[in-house]
């Protein structure tokens, strides 16, 4: 089968070769309309840039690829009582990633490419970091399946978190097992009874495995058992914000603890609590997930289950460099564990680990 050619993207997408060209080097000068056309023909035809296909072919760039959504919360710097932190203390998930793999990836001699992808030029930006590297992970819901499929053909692939693809090797962290732990300690060691759950979007496997381990052990205690988040966020400190404030103006609410799927998210809960006059954990236990730097730097400090997150990227380039040197060995699925860290936003003294 020969190799796809700019010339039979632009013939199928009844496009000049130009337009081709800048689909793929420029395309917010393209209508999106056109766009969509050629990057669907690019993907049925298993087309690459021409630069990527030399790239592919020869596999000697030295270089590593990760990609991850551009998403950035820029409310993680206003954080009381840490004005003056440095801005490596303030980390959030994808930055720990990145140092995890930069670590790894100069140990194996190869320089690490990082891409932060916009979901509306992601195909195109894609296929063109494809061409500049020897192996590619992506970070969770970065790029569609069928965008994956395609550079997965000519390209070592490893999705970090998220849904598990057969044909890709994939790590993800015990995010039931961590989640049931902690729910269980605000359970069993602390006496909670009553607690919400701030889940993440319904599409995320990593959120959706939180919210089980939550339902887990109320099951496990003989607890009514939750059938669904109390109330979903988009992940931010603004989504903790809003939460907070469905959850205490709901009418015969009473509770004791709010469980929030990612750190992020507790902060802004903290933050809005904080401005209602409400004592945490005095009145309400608070909890997160993922361990970022910043859950060490609320007031009061935050009790949350910490991602192995730069062992996460070192495990990428380990999995990369061995899919590199043997493309016909089976996918392989890791999962990493998890610590949770009893801190003082659930009422435990002092920091520890359970």
């Amino acid at each position: 089968m020969s190799t796809p050619t700019v010339y039979d993207v632009a013939e199928r997408a009844g496009v000049s070769i130009a337009t081709v060209s800048r689909v793929y080097r420029n395309p917010d000068s393209v209508r999106p309309a056109t766009r969509d056309r050629v990057l669907a023909v690019a993907r049925e035809l298993g087309y690459l840039p021409s630069g990527s296909a030399r790239g592919l072919a020869s596999r000697t760039t030295g270089v590593l690829g990760l990609c991850f959504p551009d998403i950035h919360d820029t409310e993680a710097e206003d954080v009381p009582d840490a004005e003056d932190a440095e801005d490596a203390e303030l980390m959030l998930y994808s930055d720990e990633v990145i140092r995890g793999m930069e670590r790894a990836a100069r140990r194996h001699g190869y320089a690490l490419l990082i891409a932060a992808s916009h979901a509306d030029a992601v195909g195109g930006q894609l296929a063109e970091i494809a061409g500049r590297v020897d192996g590619l992970a992506v970070l969770a819901q970065t790029v569609p399946g069928q965008d994956l499929d395609v550079i997965g053909r000519r390209l070592p692939v490893v999705l970090l978190a998220g849904q598990r693809e057969e044909e890709h090797d994939h790590i993800e962290v015990a995010n039931f097992d961590g989640q049931l732990r902690l729910t269980r300690h605000l359970i069993t060691d602390h006496g909670l009874r009553r607690l919400a759950f701030v889940g993440g979007p319904p599409d995320s496997p990593d959120g959706e495995a939180r919210f089980r381990g939550f339902q887990a052990a109320h099951l496990e205690a003989g607890l009514p058992l939750p059938e669904a988040p109390d109330v979903r966020g988009d992940l931010t400190q603004a989504a903790g914000r809003k939460a907070v404030g469905e959850l205490l103006d709901r009418d015969g609410v009473a509770l004791q603890g709010l469980v929030l799927a990612n750190d992020q998210m507790a902060v802004g809960a903290l933050h809005a609590l904080e401005s209602r006059g409400v004592r945490v954990p005095e009145e309400l236990a608070v909890t997160g997930f993922d361990g970022i730097a910043l859950s060490r730097l609320v007031r009061p400090t935050l009790t949350t289950v910490r991602q192995p997150t730069g062992r996460l990227g070192e495990e990428a380039v380990e999995l990369l460099v061995g899919r590199i040197q043997d493309r016909a060995r089976p996918a392989v699925a890791r999962v990493l564990p998890v610590k949770v860290m009893l801190r003082a936003s659930c009422g435990c003294a002092g920091e520890r680990t359970l």
